[in-house]
């Protein structure tokens, strides 16, 4: 059965509602300082499932669990290692989780088997003012589908969990509008496992040593590798959108972006059927260092540019139509469209 979702006021009759709710173990959308989260209470194992089962979340993803201060911490965690001192009088409230060693009172549903716990005290008034009414450590990952971007507005929190949870506080915009970082005080060195607001440079000024960084950061995890903390393994901050990525200089730069938009407008789509056309410079790679675009079997074609104006009509100026094109022919998989004497337009729009 689909779940009535509703969006009310960070106020205070939508704080204590929140509050209410979470002590009933269900759950509530809202937002701290960093991206809106999924909140539940965290040593309610059941509704901890309803989490993963909202986000469509891997089992084996843990959780962070948030409290307003160290006075929260007895039962949470077994152990609060002098670093994590250090780190939370430096640092918390605020955009920073510390794994720390899991105590009795967690519901094994936020450890993902492991025998470590994610603890984070936000700075987020309306979160602090949730946790403080409803008596509740919460679990918390980010308000959106598994995989898709954390959202940092209820507008985005309730376009992916619309009748999937009963209540998101609007609280406005989130202020940092990035996932907190990670770093884990179990072990020899402390070690860093997610990136965020908190640099490795702060961490290691605060705790006096050398912060390592967890290989996951820059590496894929391999096949059956134990996820320590949120981040590590699973795709993130993925945009359901084309993604280009440039590398090269800021001259190159400047050629690619004449050739994606020469006159300062964004191309458009001829009658939209544009994209139909195999030779259409979405099919191709923009080799930025050599000004040519690459076909996918790895062909290079010579970029040329011609523009024409279509005649007058009733006084008025036609339309300009701007074409990239190569004359040179190369062996791919087009050949009934691909002969010596073929001009292959890669582009085609108007203005």
């Amino acid at each position: 059965m689909k779940i009535k979702t509703r969006v009310l006021p960070a106020d205070e009759a939508g704080v204590a509602e929140a509050a209410q709710l979470l002590r009933q173990g269900q759950l509530v959308a809202l937002p701290t300082e960093t991206v809106y989260g999924i909140a539940a209470d965290a040593r309610n194992g059941a509704a901890v499932r309803d989490i993963f089962v909202a986000k469509g979340r891997p089992q084996d993803n843990p959780l962070i669990v948030h409290v307003t201060g160290p006075e929260m911490l007895p039962g949470l965690v077994s152990e609060v290692p002098e670093r994590a001192q250090l780190l939370m009088a430096a640092f918390c409230p605020g955009p920073l989780t510390i794994i720390m060693p899991r105590g009795p009172e967690v519901a094994d549903e936020c450890c993902a088997g492991l025998d470590t716990v994610g603890i984070r005290m936000p700075s987020h008034p309306v979160a602090r003012a949730v946790i403080q009414q409803s008596g509740c450590a919460f679990a918390a990952p980010s308000a959106n589908l598994s995989g898709k971007p954390s959202p940092t507005n209820a507008q985005d929190v309730f376009t992916d969990m619309d009748g999937r949870l009963p209540l998101i506080l609007d609280g406005g915009e989130c202020d940092v509008g990035v996932e907190s970082t990670v770093v884990s005080v179990v072990g020899d060195k402390p070690t860093l496992f997610r990136p965020g607001h908190i640099t490795l440079e702060d961490l290691e000024r605060a705790l006096g040593e050398e912060v390592e960084v967890s290989k996951a950061i820059l590496e894929k995890l391999p096949e059956g590798a134990v996820v320590r903390s949120p981040g590590m393994k699973y795709k993130h901050y993925a945009p359901k959108a084309d993604v280009t990525i440039l590398k090269g200089s800021f001259d190159a730069y400047k050629e690619y972006m004449k050739i994606i938009i020469p006159t300062g407008k964004q191309t458009r789509k001829l009658k939209g059927k544009l994209n139909e056309n195999p030779y259409h410079k979405d099919h191709f790679t923009f080799d930025y260092e050599n000004k040519e675009y690459i076909y996918p079997l790895n062909v290079k074609l010579p970029l040329q540019r011609s523009q024409r104006q279509e005649p007058t009509k009733k006084g008025r100026p036609g339309k300009i139509i701007h074409q990239y094109y190569s004359s040179e022919c190369n062996e791919c998989e087009h050949k009934t469209e691909c002969t010596k004497s073929t001009t292959r337009v890669i582009s085609d729009y108007q203005t």
